[in-house]
């Protein structure tokens, strides 16, 4: 069995509120008033009212300040990926660290019993990179075995949970740290392009961490954590390929979004969620908890509308989107806080989108 022993989350110390944000944005993608009266308007529909952000200073006055990106007017591009990746070489360590510790604290565990580390982010690489980070910084053994999952996207801390399922299966005795860390706000993309204006409107930055453990691990998952992952699974929505999209470019990676990525989740969902549960021999109405991955305010209705649920049962998906926008992998871990906190009943299912167009699922028991 693996034990969800604990989440934990941490968010940058300063956030963007939806005006600073739709003035950034017009700074960087707009030329003419009409250009930024609609960027005005498209940050509105997001139902995202904060922000989280590195790259945000507060300056003597109190006012928040970045001076990462130039205007459209001095700079047509913005930073090179070299100079986005650099920063997050030296920001990304700092949340992960953050939210790691607290999992470690949280679970009872100490670091010195912790066997695996996986690590998860699509916003930045480097090696040695985070996972050595958390071993030094956090006092984790030398002989901790280390796996990253890589530009997976938004449901990637559920493929992170499906790599701790099978390592606990494989090795019982095994304690896994999981520490998802993203920093979204590196990767502006500039230009009035509506695609990019729209994705630059919701992505934010944050840091969330589990920790899983084996039946056999001695430590303190025998009284009680979060539940069990259970079972974990994945769909290959066909002819969807185009729909979503991840880029190295020159300027930063780049994100596609299409407009039919909700109507394609609409028409699909349901049915693959039907047959995978049966086998866990569950139905929709018997789920205590859904933690949806708040990709958008469109993609969480077109769940509800698939599934049939009321909007009481996202509100998690909504209120983390609300307060903290989409910070892709990191977000499920805010999520499943949110219902640890509430004491959410279980069964819980995760759900995540990404490229492909993928559906990824995990059950908590």
């Amino acid at each position: 069995m693996a034990s969800l022993l604990s989440v934990a989350s941490a968010a940058p110390r300063h956030q963007a509120d939806r005006q600073l944000s739709t003035t950034q944005a017009q700074r960087m993608s707009c030329r003419t008033a009409r250009e930024a009266s609609t960027v005005e308007k498209l940050h509105r529909r997001t139902g995202v009212e904060n922000r989280g952000s590195v790259l945000l200073d507060q300056a003597p006055s109190g006012a928040l300040t970045q001076s990462f990106y130039e205007a459209l007017s001095v700079d047509a591009h913005g930073p090179t990926t070299r100079t986005r990746n650099d920063r997050f070489a030296i920001e990304a360590p700092r949340l992960a660290v953050a939210s790691a510790a607290q999992a470690i604290e949280l679970s009872g565990c100490e670091a010195s019993q912790i066997t695996h580390v996986i690590t998860v982010t699509c916003t930045g690489f480097r090696a040695p990179g985070v996972d050595i980070d958390l071993i030094e910084q956090l006092g984790l053994p030398a002989t901790t075995q280390r796996t990253q999952i890589g530009f997976m996207g938004c449901h990637a801390l559920i493929n992170a949970f499906r790599v701790a399922r099978g390592l606990v299966a494989a090795e019982p005795a095994a304690c896994v740290l999981i520490a998802s860390v993203e920093l979204c706000s590196l990767h502006y993309q500039y230009g009035y392009d509506a695609q990019r204006i729209v994705s630059g409107s919701i992505f934010a930055d944050g840091s969330a961490a589990a920790i899983v453990a084996g039946d056999d691990f001695n430590g303190s998952h025998h009284l009680g954590g979060l539940g069990e992952i259970a079972a974990t699974g994945s769909c290959l929505i066909p002819g969807s390929r185009d729909a979503m999209s991840w880029l190295i470019g020159d300027h930063g990676f780049e994100m596609t979004l299409r407009p039919s990525v909700p109507e394609l989740i609409e028409a699909n969902l349901a049915g693959f969620l039907e047959n995978w549960l049966a086998q866990e021999n569950l139905q929709l109405d018997g789920i205590g908890g859904w933690a949806v991955h708040p990709g958008g305010t469109r993609i969480l209705d077109a769940v509800e509308k698939a599934l049939g649920l009321a909007t009481q049962k996202l509100k998690a998906s909504r209120d983390t989107l609300r307060r903290h926008g989409n910070m892709s992998s990191a977000t499920l871990g805010f999520v499943l806080e949110e219902f640890n906190h509430a004491s959410v009943p279980r069964p819980w299912v995760m759900l995540g989108f990404g490229p492909g167009l993928e559906i990824e699922v995990a059950l908590i028991r």
